[in-house]
């Protein structure tokens, strides 16, 4: 069983429910509902890495106090269908 399957998941639901999102917004959803947190390199691993998620673009703006270029998420057309076809 991978380490990341409870944070997998907690991404896919955001995802489901808010539609695209960059990094900084899940990284900030996962460490709000789960009380052990997740560090950036595993949201960013899990991002890439997950076939149910894709990259839809970037997005420059302030984040953390700076300026920052972050990448944009949303469930892969694999995944949408899937949620359509159970509902």
């Amino acid at each position: 069983m991978s380490r990341t399957k409870r944070l997998r998941q907690a991404v896919a639901e955001y995802l489901a429910e808010h539609g695209s999102s960059n990094t900084v917004d899940i990284f900030d959803h996962l460490n709000d509902r789960f009380s052990w947190g997740a560090t950036m390199n595993q949201v960013g691993n899990i991002l890439a890495k997950d076939l149910r998620f894709q990259k839809v673009g970037h997005v420059r703006d302030f984040f953390r106090g700076g300026r920052y270029t972050v990448c944009v998420w949303d469930l892969s057309s694999v995944q949408n269908e899937r949620l359509t076809a159970q509902a």
